[in-house]
């Protein structure tokens, strides 16, 4: 198999910008729940509030599973979680002891059967289940195509205004290192 980099830079579209923002590593996360828990946390904020909200969060609670679902509500509150997401954490935090998840339990499983079963759990949707796929277990080919950082990136270097479903058929010619690309694709909008 190819080196991911090298791949990508001999590709019309994201060879201009391996060469602009050099090597990347694609790494899993030292701690999936918490990971998990991040993706949360960003769904529908910029990343400066969400930046903001982990930091106080975590300031106020240790993220762990036992240690989210017992927190207040009202803990989770001040430190910005809307009650909708506060729920989404504790949900979290339910399944991933219900189902003893730790980062072994989805080495073997398909992206798709990881996303099925992420989905599963209140407050987890597809956007952050590949959130979990590429930066909790640093999965090479993902592509989040429901990730809107992703979309507008996508109309820039592609130079063209395409359809969610144009993209993903784009995308094919970044496998198998489609999680590599989208890392290069949000360097361009930072």
């Amino acid at each position: 198999m190819s080196d991911p980099i090298d791949f990508l830079r001999a590709d019309d579209y994201l060879g201009p910008v391996v060469e602009d923002h050099g090597p990347i590593a694609l790494e899993p996360a030292a701690d999936p729940f918490e990971r998990l828990l991040v993706s949360i946390l960003r769904q529908q904020v910029s990343m400066d509030a969400a930046a903001a909200i982990e930091a106080r969060l975590f300031d106020r609670v240790e993220p762990t599973p036992d240690a989210i679902l017992e927190a207040d509500p009202e803990t989770l509150r001040e430190a910005g979680l809307s009650a909708s997401k506060a729920e989404y954490a504790q949900n979290l935090a339910d399944a991933w002891i219900e189902n003893a998840w730790q980062r072994s339990s989805f080495a073997d499983r398909s992206d798709d059967a990881v996303v099925e079963a992420l989905t599963a759990v209140r407050g987890i949707g597809t956007w952050t289940a590949k959130m979990f796929l590429v930066f909790g277990l640093g999965r090479e080919d993902v592509f989040p195509v429901e990730d809107l950082g992703i979309r507008k990136a996508m109309w820039t270097v592609v130079d063209e205004e395409l359809t969610r479903e144009e993209m993903v058929e784009t995308a094919e010619r970044w496998k198998p290192y489609r999680s590599y690309a989208s890392e290069y694709l949000w360097r361009t909008i930072d």
